[in-house]
C-alpha cells in the first residue's frame, strides 16, 4: 500500500510541474498582449488543474505522512505489547515454580530422609491404556529404573520405567499396569490402587481389595501404605465414589489423583529414603 501511494505521489507532482512550467513559460514567452491574454484565457482552467493537481498531491502526501507514522507507532506498540506479554509468562512461570519449590520445602521438613533430583517435563507418550512422559535428567543425576516420582507436595506421580545419561520415563500412576499398594488415611482400609482406564474410568484412579464392610466416605485421602519402592504416606488421591466390584464380595473406590498428571511441569525423583 505504500508502494502505491508514493507511485500515485510522484505522478501527480510530476503532472503538476510540468503543467506550472508550461503556464509559466507561456506567461513569459507571450506577455500581456492580445495574443498573450488569448493564451492566458486558453491557460487559465489548466492553472486551476495544476492549482488542483498541487493540492491533491499535498492531500495525499499529508496523507502518506501521516499513514507511515501511524504504522511507526503501531509497530512500536505491537512490541510492547510483545514485551509485556513475554513479562506475563516469565512471572507466571517464575510464580509456579516458586509455589512448588515452598511445597517442596514444606515436605522436606517433615521428610528429612528423602534425597531428590528435579526434572523438568520434556514431552508426553500417551496411548489407550498408557500414560508416560520423560523428563530432562538421568543416570547422569543419580535417576534409576523403579525410583518414585512426586511433586513438591509429595503426591505420587510414578514410576521410572527407563533411563538414560540425560534422560527418564516415567509412567505415570494413570498407568493402568502400574499397582500401588494404598490404604485410607483415616480409616486404615489397605487396597491395590491402579488407573482406571482398564475399568471405564479414564483419567481416575481405581483402588480395590477393599473389606466389603468398609465404610467409605468422599473425599478421603489414600496415602502409599510403604514399600521398598514407594514409601509410605505419599498422597495418592482422594476419593470420589465408592461401590462393591464384580464380586460383589469386596468394595472399591475411585480416586481423583492428588497430583494433576498432564500439568506437570517439573517432578522429584527420590532417589534415596529410609525404609520403615
Amino acid at each position: 500500500m505504500k508502494h502505491y501511494f508514493s507511485g500515485k505521489v510522484r505522478a501527480v507532482l510530476l503532472i503538476a510541474v510540468i503543467l506550472t512550467a508550461v503556464v509559466v513559460l507561456s506567461t513569459t514567452l507571450l506577455g500581456e498582449g492580445t495574443v498573450g491574454k488569448g493564451v492566458q484565457t486558453v491557460l487559465a482552467p489548466l492553472r486551476s488543474g495544476v492549482r488542483s493537481l498541487a493540492s491533491q498531491a499535498e492531500t495525499i502526501y499529508n496523507y502518506m505522512f501521516r499513514y507511515e507514522s501511524l504504522a511507526a507507532e503501531n509497530e512500536m506498540l505491537k512490541n510492547q505489547i510483545n514485551q509485556m506479554e513475554k513479562d506475563y509468562r516469565t512471572a507466571d512461570v517464575l510464580a509456579r515454580e516458586n509455589e512448588r519449590l515452598r511445597a517442596l520445602a514444606q515436605l522436606k521438613e517433615v521428610r528429612e530422609d528423602f534425597e531428590l533430583v528435579d526434572g523438568y517435563v520434556i514431552s508426553w507418550n500417551s496411548g489407550d491404556w498408557t500414560s508416560s512422559f520423560t523428563i530432562n535428567r538421568g543416570t547422569n543425576q543419580g535417576i534409576a529404573e523403579g525410583m518414585c516420582a512426586i511433586t513438591g507436595d509429595g503426591s505420587v506421580v510414578g514410576l521410572v520405567t527407563e533411563t538414560g545419561r540425560n534422560y527418564a520415563v516415567i509412567k505415570s500412576v494413570l498407568d493402568s499396569s502400574l499397582e500401588v499398594s494404598a490404604s485410607i488415611a483415616s480409616s486404615g482400609y489397605n487396597g491395590m490402587v491402579q488407573g482406571g482406564y482398564a475399568t471405564g474410568e479414564e483419567g481416575l484412579l481405581r483402588m480395590d481389595y477393599l473389606p466389603s464392610s468398609a465404610v467409605i466416605r468422599n473425599n478421603d485421602q489414600v496415602i502409599t501404605a510403604g514399600s521398598t519402592v514407594y514409601p509410605r504416606g505419599l498422597i495418592l488421591g482422594h476419593v470420589v465414589d465408592a461401590g462393591f466390584d464384580e464380586t460383589g464380595v469386596a468394595k472399591y473406590a475411585l480416586l481423583k489423583p492428588s497430583a494433576d498428571i498432564h500439568k506437570l511441569e517439573q517432578v522429584f525423583i527420590i532417589t534415596e529414603y529410609s525404609v520403615g
